[in-house]
């Protein structure tokens, strides 16, 4: 379909440019009116954000009634780890053990790959360090080649909930009363995250029939990173916040939480396909026919600015991560397939789901191609005649209308992201400041190689069964 529609509007161009031209028309005032309704949520999303940004989560469980026991629950967070080091680890688990949470109810996880050489050694001193901080520390090494399996992290994640599993059974500890939080390796927590997550779990209807997602942030490393990687984070979180306001297409991306009472009945992550973090949503969904939610949780998680050492490989490394994301799109075959073996989740609930994942990836693949690359293509092979023509003068300036537009809610963007930066360190200098405002000229840029093309690259690998392995992002914490 993506690919479709892209040639569909070449071949317009050169035999219908007037027909094609006002097709490109009609999707740019769409794309004007999507893009102030989106920044409309993005605006309500930051301040639900700022509103609840000093809240004291665990004083408001203290305040529930007898009957909601947060004094019961238990916190099960496990890391998947490859190739990350102690200097991406050691803050991760420092920042849980300063949170403002019993550490008596906390277990932690750390689940290294067999097949990485250094774990075992990463795994003793992070040991040493952290085992006698929480209720529980565990280290799980996932085997490489187990049958059935792909090198995912999904496939890391289960065989580390299994190992937790074990645990919890020889504590005595019910899966109903534990809260299970996925993490990448690189995420740092706020201090009032366990407490908001268990807040919301306990006055949730059907809490186990819900997963629950921060705000992902990419503070951790963001005044080191280059211009072009930290506007790409940026607008990754931006997406996210926009996502936490429409519900109904709210799906669980990258470090999320929900009851390992669910993760267990579902059968765990995927342990052969790369999105695991959505399609572990999706299993849920349909475990539970269709009465499965994402309730979002307006409290941040901190991870890391993927960049290089230089420009070129800073390149790669985003466009390499957002292909990542963007195999996604195996979610549909995934859904659809089990849909269609699902008579128990209405028939219109199944049509709406589908479409909207369906709707997601195309978008995803065609928007900056039509703006950037097809919309100038009626007026280059149109001919004399088209150009004579009041639509041959006006395509271009719709078209500057669009990109005038897009600037002017990029002010609006420059502001939401100052207010949520974290405080400048030491050794940046204060000009950065300054730089970071002018960098957002350079978006027209970005959207052109980072905007479609990873989606169009992943849809067309899955469409050949080019299948990709899981790539784990390269992570910095200082300039190289």
């Amino acid at each position: 379909m993506s690919w479709g529609i892209i040639l569909i509007l070449i071949l317009l161009a050169a035999i219908k440019p007037v027909f094609c031209a006002a097709l490109v028309i009609t999707f740019d005032f769409y794309w004007i009116v999507r893009t102030l309704y989106l920044t409309t949520l993005l605006v309500l999303a930051h301040q639900k954000l700022r509103r609840q940004k000093n809240r004291n989560w665990l004083a408001d469980c203290r305040a529930l009634k007898e009957c909601k026991n947060w004094q019961g629950l238990y916190h099960l967070v496990i890391f998947p780890v490859y190739k990350e080091g102690l200097d991406i680890l050691r803050p991760s688990l420092a920042a849980i053990r300063d949170t403002n949470y019993p550490k008596d109810k906390i277990i932690v996880v750390m689940a290294f790959e067999e097949r990485h050489q250094p774990s075992r050694q990463l795994s003793e001193e992070l040991e040493r360090e952290f085992k006698d901080c929480f209720f529980g520390y565990l280290t799980s090494m996932h085997p490489d080649g187990l049958p059935g399996e792909a090198r995912t992290k999904g496939a890391n994640a289960t065989w580390a909930a299994k190992k937790a599993r074990d645990f919890l059974d020889a504590k005595g500890i019910p899966y109903e009363r534990v809260l299970l939080s996925c993490f990448d390796a690189d995420t740092c927590v706020e201090k009032e995250y366990f407490g908001c997550l268990s807040y919301h779990f306990l006055t949730t209807p059907n809490p186990h029939q819900a997963s629950y997602q921060p705000i992902p942030v990419y503070n951790n490393n963001i005044w080191n990173a280059p211009s072009l990687a930290r506007l790409v984070e940026i607008s990754a979180s931006y997406c996210q916040m926009i996502e936490s306001m429409r519900l109904e297409k709210f799906v669980t991306f990258s470090s999320h939480s929900m009851s390992f009472k669910t993760i267990v009945d579902i059968d765990y992550w995927p342990v052969n396909m790369i999105s695991d973090d959505s399609v572990v949503y999706w299993k849920a969904f349909i475990f539970y026919n269709g009465n499965y939610r994402v309730v979002p949780l307006y409290i941040t998680v901190s991870m890391d600015v993927a960049y290089s050492s230089n420009l070129w490989r800073t390149l790669a490394v985003q466009y390499k991560q957002k292909r990542r994301w963007a195999w996604g799109v195996e979610n549909f075959p995934f859904v659809l397939s089990r849909f269609f073996n699902n008579n128990d989740i209405p028939f219109l609930l199944k049509a709406r789901r589908a479409f909207h994942l369906l709707e997601s990836h195309v978008t995803w693949a065609i928007w900056a191609v039509i703006i950037t690359l097809l919309a100038p293509l009626p007026v280059l092979l149109g001919g004399a005649l088209f150009h004579q023509m009041p639509i041959g003068y006006n395509l271009p300036l719709i078209t500057g209308l669009l990109l005038r537009f897009t600037l002017g809610t990029s002010l609006v963007w420059i502001l939401l992201s100052r207010t949520m930066l974290p405080p400048r360190p030491r050794d940046v200098p204060w000009m950065k400041n300054i730089v970071m405002v002018l960098e957002w000229v350079i978006v027209p840029l970005i959207i052109l190689i980072l905007g479609s093309t990873p989606a169009l690259d992943a849809q067309t690998r899955l469409a050949l069964a080019k299948y990709m392995e899981f790539y784990p992002t390269e992570k910095k914490r200082k300039v190289v």
